[in-house]
């Protein structure tokens, strides 16, 4: 053996999907990675997923595709899966292993990280409670976004949460500093959404301060398991590290629930909620809590996870555990979108459970919180009066009941509605929510003081000037 610690077996006994069973082995542990060498030469990763008695399960990240069980050598090599990370991989694309697929050089290594991450002691972390402006009226004025969050996008099939994506990060900054890095990683995508990505982020000029990690639809199910891991490994090394505030995005988080399932049944494990392991709800917080900020450090991970709800049914297993963890949810809606609103941001069904630490004087501006009260109370009752107006007919409203049909419809056109291209401070989110507001009566704004309509009101604003 060239390597100390390096033990090299022969006896696979079993080919599984993904995994190989090999027998005979001692002094394996959970979670070591694997070499496989095959009988011509190649040779694979993979790593351990079980250990019992001298029997030892591994999982292949590259698949079994053409390994058989005879000839093949399998070297435990006695450490976990380690990345290498430098603040040069900002502007590259990798795979989920770290090796650069865009032609670029290989990365001098500053440091290797365990892609698993260190265990964060809680009472270290600092409390998520700054402003980030994503420029998006129906986040920034309701659903407010705030550095060290793990805030979910909850899509459909065939709806544009890449295009939001991709907004959010190149438009997300913190006021009164630097714009964030952006670790992005693609979990079993299509090559065509892959390309609007890079074609957006390199035409924004904002290619250079992503780094991107790949695993495409076609490629092995097993490297999403660790695609996620790799980014937020980089992403903790910027942050804790470099001092950096780093915004990662994880799309799409339904494929690696897939790759998760596919892994159980290949284990023949006893399945849970539609065949979705038991264990699902603690692997996904593996993920998801690896956000946040650390007192002593400058820098902080915020998360914005997508996922892609199967038949749209936010009851399913993958969307339910990630509201569990999450600290809120951005819903979107394929009415509002098959109606030509973009973003179509169910803001009803939406929900920042950090907004109220992000918001107020110095921070958005004092009205705010009461605004936003009023916005949610305002649409609500609109929504209601449309299915009623659908029985009864719009005659048969009353005056008042009129005008919040009148606000739903110009909520959505006017606040909701905006371009992909388009970067609204949060001062002209909170105008916008204000000229949508005037079409109601002042003795409807109840959620709302009357100091602070006699400031911002459109009627008091233009009588101020």
């Amino acid at each position: 053996m060239s390597m100390i610690g390096v033990r090299e077996y022969m006896h696979v006994s079993e080919i599984k999907g993904p995994l190989l069973i090999v027998e005979g082995i001692s002094r394996v542990a959970y979670d070591e990675i694997v070499e496989v060498e095959l009988s011509h030469g190649e040779k694979r990763r993979g790593r351990v997923l079980e250990v019992t008695n001298n029997v030892a399960v591994v999982q292949v990240f590259e698949g079994t595709t053409g390994i058989s069980t005879s000839g093949v050598k399998v070297r435990f090599l006695g450490r976990t899966l380690e990345m290498p990370v430098s603040e040069d991989m900002l502007g590259r694309i990798f795979d989920p292993l770290g090796k650069p697929i865009d032609g670029g050089p290989e990365i001098v290594a500053e440091e290797k990280y365990d892609i698993n991450g260190a265990p964060l002691n809680p009472a270290v972390r600092a409390y998520p409670e700054d402003f980030i402006q994503t420029g998006i009226s129906a986040i920034d004025g309701m659903n407010t976004l705030v550095r060290g969050q793990k805030l979910p996008i909850f899509s459909g099939s065939g709806l544009p949460h890449n295009e939001l994506a991709a907004q959010i990060a190149r438009q997300a900054t913190v006021r009164g500093e630097e714009e964030f890095s952006v670790v992005f990683a693609a979990i079993g995508i299509k090559y065509d959404d892959f390309m609007f990505f890079r074609k957006f982020f390199e035409k924004t000029g904002a290619l250079k301060k992503v780094a991107m990690f790949v695993n495409l639809a076609n490629e092995p199910a097993m490297l999403r398991i660790v695609a996620p891991r790799s980014a937020l490994t980089l992403a903790e090394y910027l942050a804790y590290e470099r001092g950096m505030h780093v915004l990662v995005i994880l799309t799409d988080m339904t494929n690696y629930a897939e790759a998760l399932r596919e892994i159980s049944a290949a284990r023949e494990e006893v399945p849970g909620r539609q065949g979705y392991p038991g264990y699902m709800y603690s692997d996904l917080a593996s993920i998801y809590e690896r956000a946040g900020r650390v007192h002593g450090r400058n820098g902080s991970i915020t998360q914005m996870p997508i996922l892609t709800m199967p038949n749209d049914d936010i009851t399913h297993p993958i969307p339910d555990l990630t509201g569990y963890i999450t600290e809120g949810q951005i819903v979107l809606s394929r009415e509002l979108y098959n109606r030509g609103i973009y973003p179509p941001i169910n803001v009803l069904m939406s929900l920042s459970r950090l907004m109220k630490e992000g918001i107020g004087p110095g921070k958005t501006r004092e009205d705010h919180a009461q605004v936003s009260d009023q916005l949610y109370a305002a649409y609500s009752r609109g929504v209601e009066l449309r299915s009623l107006a659908a029985v009864v007919g719009e005659e048969s409203l009353n005056d008042t009941e009129r005008k919040y049909l009148k606000f739903a419809d110009e909520f959505e056109k006017s606040f909701l509605s905006q371009s992909m291209t388009e970067n609204r401070p949060i001062e002209q989110t909170l105008d916008l929510a204000w000229d949508v507001l005037s079409i109601l009566p002042e003795d409807e704004l109840t959620n709302i003081k009357e100091e602070m309509i006699k400031r911002y009101h459109p009627k008091y604003r233009q009588q101020a000037a």
